[in-house]
C-alpha cells in the first residue's frame, strides 16, 4: 500500500487485509510496531496492542498525536486504481474511509477508481485471489 501510494509509476494496486486505516485495537493491523512507522532506539516495545506501559515512539505516534490516518496516504493514489482485498483487519466498514479516496477520484474526474472486496479471515483464499487476478488483469489490460 504504501510503495503504490508513494511511488506513481504504479498504474493499480491492490492490499490485502492490511489494515488500510490506523487500528490500536488489531493487533495485525501493527503500524506500531518498529518495522512500520514506530521505528525509534531501542529498546522497542512489546509485540502486540499498545498499553499504558507498553506504548510506541516514532513516526506512528507523532501521525497519530496529529490526527492523521491512512486515508490520507491513499489519497496519492488517485486517479489510479486501488483495491483493498478485505478480510478480518479490513472488513465491510473500511468503505467508509475509501469514500475519501472515492471523492477525491470524483474531483478528478474519475469514477469506479476504488474497490474493496471481503473475506472472514486474515489470510487469503482461493476466492479473494481469484478477485484479485481478475482486477489486475481487467484494468491493466482496459485502463
Amino acid at each position: 500500500m504504501f510503495a503504490s501510494c508513494l511511488y506513481e509509476k504504479f498504474a493499480c494496486a491492490v492490499c490485502s487485509d492490511a489494515g488500510i486505516v490506523f487500528d490500536e485495537t488489531r493487533s495485525n493491523v501493527n503500524y506500531w510496531e518498529p518495522w512500520y512507522l514506530g521505528y525509534h532506539n531501542l529498546p522497542w516495545l512489546k509485540r502486540g496492542i499498545m498499553t499504558e506501559d507498553n506504548k510506541t515512539q516514532g513516526t506512528y505516534l507523532v501521525l497519530t498525536k496529529k490526527g492523521h490516518d491512512l486515508h490520507e496516504l491513499h489519497a496519492l493514489m488517485a486517479p489510479r486504481l486501488f483495491m483493498v482485498s478485505g478480510g478480518s483487519e479490513d472488513p465491510l466498514e473500511r468503505w467508509i474511509p475509501l469514500n475519501n479516496s472515492i471523492k477525491l477520484n470524483r474531483f478528478l474526474g474519475y469514477n469506479n477508481r476504488v474497490a474493496i472486496t471481503n473475506r472472514e479471515a486474515h489470510n487469503p483464499t482461493t476466492k479473494s485471489n481469484e478477485q484479485i487476478y481478475t482486477f489486475f488483469e481487467y484494468f491493466l489490460k482496459h485502463h
